[in-house]
């Protein structure tokens, strides 16, 4: 494995045998496994779980790491194409990529959708300016559409759970204050197909997941045996659910619209997940990628409750990026 930039790059089985890979470092550390390997980490949005569960990855294997976040004590970091650069930014990835790659025997980076234009968006136009610079082992810390870390860590959460490959998992859109990256729902969606699940996407009208989200999700489930569909009936969708992945996102019709996104997620603060929602699902779990808004997105009586797997989820960020890593960097 060179690169871990989109869990579709990797067949099912693979995807199972990097799982077990997983679940054998977490049980049996190989504490020198990574001896003498340095992994560089180039963050221009923020984080909490994909930066210390990898540099905790990388210390746990024997390996180091550096953290650069451009225009946090290194230069201001340019990203487009073509740009005059008369203005913060006093550098170019072009530039600056390539020399953090240099340095180090793999590169990781992350960087938020710009939210302005779903084409660009979609084909990862940023993300993959910067992959094209890298000739080293590149990890995918999250993009524009897509973060595959959080995925494997999700499938790793629903094996943990004992969901039954076939379940039914429902992805539903929750409340937040402002529009967020389609990354992880895109993410989920398509991990959850590509897992041969019962995929619902619950969602209000105005924030259906962008159609090539959707077929490229159909595609992984028709391959797997499992389904996609998508609802804005919460009762319909949660009967009988084995799991609730909540995540919010902004609105897919006008996209880029801020104005419009915030009107239109007015009137929709009632898409806070609470004990209620579970009515027809008892034993449904939920889980979110986290941060999370409490009493916002899920209530604190769900958080602090039975069925959250948040914990269990986040935990499980550690032991898939140490087999992501160990795969690219194991000599």
């Amino acid at each position: 494995m060179k690169r871990f930039v989109d869990l579709g790059d990797f067949s099912r089985e693979e995807v199972l045998s990097l799982l077990e890979l997983a679940r054998r470092l977490e049980k049996q550390p190989e504490p020198h496994a990574l001896a003498g390997k340095l992994m560089g980490l180039v963050f221009f949005n923020p984080s909490l779980r994909t930066l210390a569960s990898f540099q905790a990855a990388m210390a746990r294997l024997g390996g180091n790491s550096f953290v650069i976040n451009p225009g946090q004590g290194s230069w201001q970091l340019e990203t487009r194409i073509g740009v005059v650069m008369d203005g913060a930014a006093a550098e170019h990835v072009r530039e600056g990529i390539p020399v953090l790659a240099s340095y180090c025997d793999a590169l990781g980076i992350r960087v938020f959708a710009e939210g302005k234009d779903l084409a660009s968006d979609l084909a990862e136009t940023t993300f993959n300016a910067m992959a094209s610079l890298i000739d080293k082992p590149l990890v995918n810390l999250e993009s524009a559409v897509n973060h595959p870390c959080q995925a494997l860590a999700d499938w790793k959460t629903l094996d943990d759970l004992a969901v039954p490959r076939g379940g039914r998992l429902v992805l539903s859109w929750a409340y937040h204050p402002r529009a967020l990256p389609l990354a992880v729902p895109a993410a989920a969606l398509h991990m959850a197909a590509l897992r041969g699940m019962e995929v619902i996407v619950l969602r209000p009208e105005g924030f259906a997941l962008p159609a090539a989200i959707m077929e490229r999700a159909r595609r992984a489930a028709a391959a797997s045996g499992g389904s996609v569909r998508e609802t804005a009936e919460r009762a319909e969708a949660l009967e009988g659910a084995d799991v609730l992945y909540v995540k919010e996102w902004g609105a897919t019709d006008g996209y880029g619209d801020v104005a419009a996104d915030r009107a239109r997620r007015a009137a929709l603060t009632a898409w806070c997940v609470r004990e209620d929602w579970f009515a027809a699902a008892p034993e449904c779990r939920v889980m979110h990628c986290l941060p999370v808004r409490r009493n916002t997105a899920i209530a604190d009586e769900v958080l602090d409750g039975a069925r959250s797997a948040v914990q269990r989820e986040a935990y499980n960020r550690l032991p898939v990026q140490m087999a992501v890593l160990h795969q690219l960097l194991r000599s």
